[in-house]
């Protein structure tokens, strides 16, 4: 079987973290030598302190995700908007009808 870079990817984040057998640990740095690229990425993996800092190439899927993802987010904030207007409306519309009820504004409705 060959590895492959992406193989190596996967790899990478146990590597760094020192969570491999020896074997593969010898694997790795042996592909590294051959990709300067990678080996880049393995540095900048290894200099973040916190998980949450690893660098994720994107692809097109995951921005296309990401898309729907916040386009799904952006229509139900408007719409839930729109129910809290559209709900303080009618609360003040019929608060004004019954002020204007008490005050007799409407005669014929008492």
């Amino acid at each position: 079987m060959e590895i492959t870079r992406n193989v190596i990817q996967d790899l990478l984040p146990l590597y760094v973290a020192n969570e491999v057998s020896a074997d593969t640990r010898a694997l790795v740095a042996q592909y590294l030598e051959g990709d300067p690229e990678l080996a880049r990425s393995a540095r900048a993996l290894a200099a973040t302190s916190r998980l949450d800092e690893i660098p994720v190439p994107l692809t097109s899927e995951h921005r296309l995700q990401a898309f729907r993802e916040a386009k799904r987010f952006m229509f139900l904030r408007t719409l839930t908007w729109a129910g809290v207007i559209s709900f303080a409306i009618v609360v003040g519309l019929v608060l004004a009808l019954l002020a204007a009820r008490a005050a007799g504004v409407f005669p014929g409705l008492e």
